[in-house]
């Protein structure tokens, strides 16, 4: 197979080496070098045009214009597991096939999940920037008395799926009483096997110690935290979301901060994303993070290969185990 005849395959961000190593090995592989933003949209047509396939990220938006940026584009991998950014119905339309991942990311979001949680009740960055700015008021002064973990009570939002059970995993480690609620209850075992107890959202919201937001969004959970669900939590509560930005009424979060209806936030998902409220920027009761709930390196080296592995069952005219709209699949071949 002479280089010429190799698809070209552009990455929107540095991946894995590894799964970099394997992609070069069938085709022309461009990788846009910058890591620390994300690609401007202009930038990511201008190189899709001489390229055939192309292999995104969770926060690229690869909307009608960038599909229509080269009218011969064969493939949108992407290493995101929900396609939120993606118009498939377009890409449908255009018979360009669309992949993401499986959902393999629970660990590594909820060790971030709980980091969250300990950062903002311990006060641990705000820790941080008094002591680089040379501040050390002593070891039993008050100034900077946070509120505990352990032996809190822990609800968790949407808290049945796999990210909300490995959050109440690590919840007993700090012996905390596990309150869930989401539109399904989960048989009674696995309740029992999770250490969870089901009650109504008013009541999660009412007796939570941290509020922790699970549910995937659809139009149902759009802004299911707003001014009313933030009026019933505890004035010492705190609300943590690895889940997706617009879940949580960012505007209505920001008036319950500012008005100290609720003690502070975790937030490593924003509405906005990737802008992040400048309201929230200042406050120094939120920890915010950008998105890190999969920044693992090693988890990345396999999210990474899977996105190769379903370039290569495209380029060998097999349907991948991840596409989301196989139906173009049907019949088509992309020549190796």
């Amino acid at each position: 197979m002479g280089a010429l005849m190799r698809p070209r395959v552009f990455v929107t961000q540095p991946v894995a080496a590894s799964a970099l190593k394997r992609l070069r090995a069938v085709a022309k592989v461009q990788v846009n070098p910058d890591a620390s933003r994300l690609l401007p949209k202009k930038d990511m047509c201008a190189a899709l045009r001489s390229h055939d396939i192309l292999f995104s990220l969770l926060h690229d938006r690869i909307d009608r214009d960038v599909l229509a940026a080269n009218p011969k584009l064969r493939a949108v991998t992407s290493m995101a597991i929900t396609p939120d950014g993606i118009d498939i119905a377009e890409a449908t339309a255009r018979g360009i096939p669309v992949t993401v991942i499986p959902p393999i990311v629970g660990e590594a979001t909820a060790d971030l999940n709980f980091g969250l949680m300990i950062a903002v009740a311990r006060r641990m960055l705000e820790g941080d920037r008094l002591v680089r700015r040379g501040g050390f008021p002593g070891s039993q002064s008050n100034y900077l008395a946070g509120a505990a973990v352990s032996g809190k009570v822990l609800g968790l939002v949407g808290g049945g799926g796999r990210i909300g059970r490995a959050v109440a995993k690590r919840a007993h480690g700090f012996s905390m009483r596990v309150l869930y609620w989401g539109p399904r209850r989960k048989p009674e075992a696995d309740e029992k096997d999770f250490g969870m107890s089901y009650v109504p959202l008013d009541q999660l919201l009412a007796e939570s110690d941290f509020v922790s937001l699970h549910p995937p969004l659809t139009p149902e959970t759009h802004h299911m935290i707003s001014d009313r669900e933030l009026r019933l939590m505890k004035p010492t509560a705190f609300l943590i979301n690895t889940a997706r930005g617009p879940i949580v009424d960012e505007a209505a979060l920001v008036r319950a901060l500012a008005k100290k209806r609720i003690a502070g936030a975790g937030l490593d998902v924003h509405e906005h994303e990737p802008r992040v409220a400048q309201a929230l920027r200042r406050m120094p009761n939120v920890v915010l993070t950008p998105h890190l709930g999969s920044a693992v390196m090693s988890l990345r080296d396999v999210m990474a290969n899977i996105v190769v592995d379903n370039i290569l069952a495209l380029l060998d005219g097999r349907t991948p185990p991840n596409c989301v709209n196989p139906q173009v699949l049907a019949g088509q071949v992309l020549a190796r």
